[in-house]
């Protein structure tokens, strides 16, 4: 990876599109430095450690949340915003049709930004609200205004750095955004690791223990994302004037993780609905039977994390590749799989294949997700090593090295696998 990091930093346009890419990086981190006026960090700071939803949005935004900073809300509701289009392009007709066209995927990329600004909005009165008076200097609505737009306006200045990273940089814009963030808050994780083995409270075959679990789980997930399963096909020959078309082989690639990471945020999302309704009442008996038996790190939130994960997981693969689509286009082109009659045998076939490697995946997330929750509850040790986190940070990593090596074969130069 670093000879192709090299061999790409020879190139003066990837060099060009590498230093866009990291400038836009560091003006993100930048802003996750920036405070917003009037607020009371440190009731904010104790706010966060205390709920596991704001915990879950302060890792995608970097520490930013328990900051509040004018990034505090991260790309979130920018994420929210592209899952419910996603879901309302394959429920409804006319937004499917529109999909399918260049100006259509123009004006949906359009809609799901304004719904990204109009989500950061709700988040950041419902934030800031929830918070009570305490988290503010003075309950002045003037105050209460200021703090709405900086976070408001946050939202879309992290949207406009991800777009603009995607469009003249390397790698997509919104992944690397999540990955820096995730990445920025495991320095600290550790350090809290380390103070923990130094004044006795980790034992030091814990803290092995853990940094090989997240080893392994950094290996088994790079094993499934680079898998596929490559279905031959077969184009007929075809003569067209005096010119013979067609004729040649190729296959069709089925990634075993189809829907990437996002059963995973889907479950986490489900799970920390009961938690957070619960936090409202304290004191109340559903709260305090939720922490002993069903919250975070028991033997019953793994098992519900992960039939959550394989159920997601085969409704994502269903909107990532469309068994009867692929079909229709191979028919329309000529192709087919060799021993499969074209038209519906081939979308069975196809859907068949679908339904066995997607198991394969969803036990696979499954069992990553479960690993680090079994774990804390044997153990008492909290792994740092989120399988969310790990799942982005891998992905995201192996995605934009796709993309170099992609862009430096276009060039004829060697990548690291030569």
């Amino acid at each position: 990876m670093f000879k192709t990091i090299a061999n790409a930093w020879k190139i003066p346009d990837i060099r060009q599109k590498i230093l866009f890419t990291l400038l836009m990086l560091l003006v993100y981190r930048i802003g996750a430095f920036i405070p917003i006026p009037g607020v009371d960090i440190g009731f904010i700071q104790s706010q966060v450690g205390q709920y596991e939803v704001l915990g879950f949005l302060n890792l995608f935004s970097g520490g930013s949340l328990s900051n509040m900073t004018i990034f505090a809300l991260g790309i979130t509701p920018y994420i929210n915003a592209s899952i419910i289009m996603n879901l309302l392009t394959v429920a409804i007709p006319k937004l499917e049709r529109m999909a399918k066209e260049e100006d259509g995927r123009k004006r949906i990329a359009s809609i799901t930004r304004y719904f990204g600004v109009i989500l950061g909005l709700v988040q950041a009165i419902g934030i800031i609200m929830g918070l009570g008076p305490q988290a503010v200097e003075n309950t002045q609505p003037f105050t209460y205004i200021t703090i709405i737009l900086c976070l408001t306006a946050g939202t879309a200045l992290i949207m406009w750095i991800g777009e603009r990273i995607t469009e003249k940089g390397i790698g997509n814009g919104i992944s690397l955004l999540i990955f820096i963030s995730i990445v920025s808050g495991m320095p600290s994780m550790l350090m809290t690791m380390l103070e923990g083995v130094g004044n006795g409270s980790i034992n030091i075959w814990m803290f092995v223990l853990v940094i090989g679990l997240a080893f392994l789980i950094v290996l088994g997930i790079t094993f499934v994302d680079l898998g596929e399963r490559r279905i031959p096909v077969q184009y007929a020959k075809r003569v067209v004037g005096r010119k013979m078309y067609g004729g040649q082989s190729t296959h069709i690639p089925m990634k075993v993780n189809q829907s990437g990471v996002m059963p995973l945020i889907f479950a986490i999302t489900i799970l920390m609905l009961p938690g957070m309704i619960g936090q409202f009442w304290p004191d109340s008996g559903f709260y305090a039977w939720y922490r002993l038996y069903a919250g975070p790190g028991t033997i019953l939130y793994g098992i519900v994390y992960a039939l959550l994960i394989l159920f997601f997981s085969y409704f994502y693969s269903q909107i990532a590749f469309n068994p009867v689509d692929v079909s229709k286009n191979l028919q329309q082109n000529g192709g087919f799989i060799p021993g499969i009659r074209p038209g519906k045998p081939t979308s069975d076939y196809l859907a068949k294949i679908l339904s066995r490697i997607t198991l394969f995946g969803a036990v696979f997330l499954a069992l990553v997700a479960a690993v680090p929750t079994f774990f804390t509850f044997m153990t008492g040790v909290a792994s740092v090593f989120g399988a969310t986190s790990v799942l982005i940070m891998v992905s995201v990593a192996l995605e934009t090295t796709k993309q170099l090596e992609s862009q430096m074969m276009m060039r004829h130069y060697k990548g690291f696998l030569s």
